[in-house]
């Protein structure tokens, strides 16, 4: 055969067969070579900033040697001889291992995020410069007492002698990331206000109802425009449904009874009984600057801070001997917080080698990083626990502005104005004007919640007080939404964190309540003399003419705060005949207290929930410290018993959806990650709700699940309820309603894990992806790899007592969590349990990075030494830090 091809010369050919194959293993040779060489490279930068833990460390600023023990999760106990060197080694230690977590912190706090991550974080600084936190924490500083203040001085020396050994990767994988982008980017020395300045960011992430106050004015206002006969009746009604009552007849409250104890010797009430003056350097406001906005109030900060998101909370309780196995108290927390990679948490124990007046610390529990001492947990005699005391301590304003100036009873005043700079890496300057009323900061004009609300006060809002002051055709007046909240006020929480890992007694237990101001907390208490109790700290404020459930008229001084409710008549509960306490964020007292605190409570599911678990256990035997582990783990859903009882004679279409109802009637109601039935019952949930509020030509809220089973609940009770119809889903009735949320349920979940619904679970459906505050959510995948973990499948959910909530319409996976979890035994504090979201490590790749998520999962919590012979038996690695010279 011919061909036009030239011949083929076969020995050549075979000749380049050995040549390409030489090639091919030289060039996989080299990139061997080259990955080995990256893999080494990432794996040295990585570890290089890896903590020492074992041996000695010389150091400048000790008197004595300390010790540093860490246990097989790498949790440390420090022991020293004095409180300069107690703190000063807790501040090394944490910024051995979070100190990037501190820096970031920081920066947060002060509206200075973008100097680390550019102009992106301009918008945010702005808001987080409004609301002035780092002001108000140099202020704080600045009138501690002299003993407190040492404190805070002592960990920023040990924090800056940890600064002064490393640099950029070397303190932390983070820094070589944003070296790329920010080259010039160094941290600064630690300050005893960047350890204050996070208490704000604490209560802003537990600050409230002023999310639902803007909701409700939003709504209202819209509810107002609409086509109907009474706009005043139908808003009211309205609201009135979608924000119902604490249902005092159904769940328990906290303190059914306050109890008689002695006055405190102490002139601490003065804090709480009249309204500080109003400092504009401190009081902050809104920017003028036009820049990116966020869609709500909530994400300008929450996105660094906190998200205030369903299942923000806590659960605690305090159980007496009584009822007890071993007849000492047992004392259960788990406070519900934005899930965070590392953990909001740090764990550590802080020990005085000699404890006395002098050095009075032998404590351990749980603290923040960045921050000294311990915030929740116990010392040698007692122990106690914190949840959200959901009381009402943000109030809106509706300002009238004239240039200026503003409105107040029938005058014009001036408004205070400061100008600052955000500085932006790799960016210019940008100069911020800020302005701010009596009340506070001027936030509308920063998110478009609050913007709206100014360009259309709340109608008949001028009727409800003062008129704002005379208008005319020539005047260029404006609305304006300012911000009343008890922590943009100094004061000192930063002190009672001492005060409560130093208390002995109940007496003075109660006397570090007083001081702990804000954020406001329930604070649960037990001693190893066998005493429970509780106390309603906080600055709460005592209102005027309004309450607070809606934005009320700045212009009239008769809606302003007229001081707060003194400590001495703030609720309180000591040794209850009952021989328990429950707290989960559920109405403290009834409605016949003397003093106003809130409308919008959590509606006590939780709370109904543990109080029957305890009285159920008790009554057939002891109860034990694995009955609280087990407690904290329970799952059961209470709106999803309701859902299956009201399907029952709902008639459905089809054989998938059919088989899911059926399903859903012979589940247990606990929403384990295995379960095929909390799958459905949740994804039903979703859709149900979606259909009844959010889909509708006039759509209504469906921001928090425990309101949502209040109203769902009374409805499933009404089925003549006007709002089981919804024309746009030609929806007539709650049968019909019922019908079609199962079957969208059912294609949702069979399009999500197939249709064989016994196969089912709602683990994979509701895991959390564990994502680093800062660079976990950069955009670059690779980048992302390098510090986000999961996801993780996780059991609970909404308003449940294992609180892994989720946003409705959203996602189903876990947003908000039990941050933490304990039980101290106050029979033997060696045997109290703990668990925390992730571990003691903020190092990517460290082997106690997230080496206790698994562990917090699935609810397995481990004793953690407390006496000095457990420690020592505990011990796997020690570090000396010894003074130099």
């Amino acid at each position: 055969m011919t061909t036009d091809s030239q011949p083929i010369d076969v020995p050549a050919r075979r000749a380049w067969g050995p040549r390409i194959g030489r090639i091919a293993f030289l060039v996989l040779a080299a990139i061997i070579v080259i990955a080995v060489a990256a893999a080494f490279f990432v794996t040295w930068t990585i570890q290089r900033s890896f903590p020492q833990t074992a041996g000695t460390v010389t150091l400048d600023g000790l008197a004595s040697e300390v010790t540093v023990q860490r246990d097989d999760r790498g949790i440390p106990t420090i022991t020293a001889d004095s409180t300069d060197d107690l703190f000063f080694a807790e501040g090394f230690v944490h910024a051995q291992d979070r100190f990037f977590e501190m820096d970031f912190r920081r920066h947060v706090t002060s509206g200075r995020v973008a100097e680390m991550f550019g102009e992106s974080q301009a918008g945010t600084d702005a808001f987080l410069r409004t609301l002035g936190w780092r002001k108000v924490a140099e202020a704080e500083v600045a009138a501690m007492d002299e003993k407190t203040l040492s404190y805070y001085e002592a960990y920023a020396d040990g924090v800056n002698a940890y600064l002064a050994s490393r640099s950029g990767a070397e303190l932390s994988l983070e820094y070589a990331v944003i070296g790329m982008q920010n080259p010039d980017y160094t941290p600064e020395p630690w300050e005893p206000a960047d350890s204050v300045a996070w208490l704000k960011a604490m209560a802003w992430d537990l600050r409230g109802n002023v999310e639902d106050e803007s909701e409700r004015a939003l709504l209202a206002a819209e509810l107002d425009a609409g086509p109907t006969a009474d706009p005043a009746v139908a808003t009211s009604t309205i609201l009135e449904k979608l924000y119902p009552d604490y249902p005092f007849d159904e769940n328990p409250v906290i303190v059914p009874k306050i109890s008689t104890v002695p006055t405190l010797d102490t002139d601490a009430e003065a804090a709480f009984t009249t309204v500080p003056e109003q400092d504009g350097d401190i009081q902050l406001a809104t920017t003028t600057l036009d820049w990116e906005e966020t869609s709500s109030v909530v994400e300008a900060a929450s996105i660094l801070v906190g998200d205030v998101g369903e299942g923000i909370g806590s659960n605690s309780w305090v159980v007496s001997g009584s009822l007890t196995e071993t007849g000492m108290p047992l004392l259960a927390n788990d406070p519900h917080l934005g899930a965070s990679l590392p953990s909001v948490w740090y764990q550590v124990q802080l020990k005085c080698s000699t404890v006395n007046e002098a050095c009075p610390f032998d404590v351990g529990g749980f603290s923040f990083s960045g921050l000294p001492g311990i915030v929740i947990g116990h010392n040698q005699t007692v122990a106690w626990g914190f949840t959200n005391l959901t009381t009402d301590v943000t109030d809106l304003y509706v300002e009238r502005i004239e240039g200026d100036q503003y409105w107040r009873d029938g005058a014009l005043v001036p408004l205070e104005e400061s100008t600052e700079t955000i500085k932006v890496a790799g960016g210019d300057d940008i100069e911020l004007t800020i302005r701010s009323t009596v009340h506070g900061p001027i936030i509308s004009g920063l998110t478009d919640d609050f913007t709206a609300i100014a360009d259309e006060p709340l109608p008949g809002l001028a009727a409800g007080g003062a008129e704002p002051g005379p208008t005319t055709e020539e005047s260029d007046d404006e609305y304006a939404v300012s911000l009343r909240w008890t922590a943009l006020d100094p004061g000192t929480a930063a002190t009672a964190i001492f005060a409560l890992s130093t208390a002995q007694d109940f007496e003075d237990f109660r006397y570090a309540a007083s001081l702990f101001d804000v954020p406001a907390q329930n604070l649960i208490y037990a001693d190893t003399e066998g005493n429970i109790g509780y106390q309603t700290p906080g600055r709460l404020p005592i209102r005027g003419a309004g309450d607070g459930w809606l934005p009320q008229p700045g212009w009239d001084s008769s809606y302003d705060w007229t001081g707060f409710i003194p400590f001495e008549e703030l609720p309180v509960s000591y040794n209850p005949s009952s021989g328990y306490i429950v707290t989960a964020n559920n109405a403290i007292v009834t409605d016949d207290y003397d003093y106003f605190l809130s409308r919008d409570w959590d509606y006590g599911y939780r709370a109904a929930r543990i109080d029957h678990l305890i009285e159920r256990r008790a009554a057939v035997s002891p109860l034990t410290a694995q009955d609280m582990r087990d407690i904290q783990m329970d799952n059961e859903m209470w709106i999803g018993k309701q859902l299956a009882s009201a399907l029952g004679d709902v008639d459905v279409s089809g054989k998938g959806p059919k088989e899911a109802v059926e399903l859903l009637r012979t589940w247990d109601a606990q929403n384990a990650a295995s379960s095929a039935g909390a799958a459905y019952a949740n994804v039903l949930w979703s859709n149900l709700v979606q259909n009844i509020f959010a889909q509708r030509d006039q759509p209504l809220p469906i921001s928090h699940q425990g309101r949502l089973f209040a109203v769902v609940s009374e409805m499933l009770d009404t089925p003549a309820d006007p709002l089981w119809t919804n024309d746009k889903i030609d929806v007539d009735g709650m049968e019909q309603m019922l019908a079609l949320s199962a079957e969208q349920a059912y294609d949702e979940l069979s399009g999500l894990q197939g249709d064989v619904v016994a196969r089912w679970n709602w683990g994979s459906l509701h895991a959390i992806t564990l994502t680093s505050d800062t660079l976990g959510s950069s955009g670059i995948a690779p980048v992302e790899a390098l510090f986000n973990r999961g996801p993780f499948p996780v059991s609970g959910g909404a308003s449940v007592v294992n609180a892994t909530g989720w946003e409705l319409g959203e996602s189903y996976a876990t947003t908000t969590v039990p941050s933490m979890r304990m039980v101290v035994d106050l029979a033997d504090f060696d045997a109290s349990t703990w668990n925390h979201l992730t571990g003691a490590s903020g190092h990517a790749y460290h082997e106690h990075y997230i080496d206790q998520t698994a562990d917090w999962a699935a609810g397995v919590q481990k004793p953690w030494a407390f006496s000095a012979k457990a420690v020592d038996a505990a011990t796997v690695d020690t570090l000396v830090l010894s003074p130099k010279g």
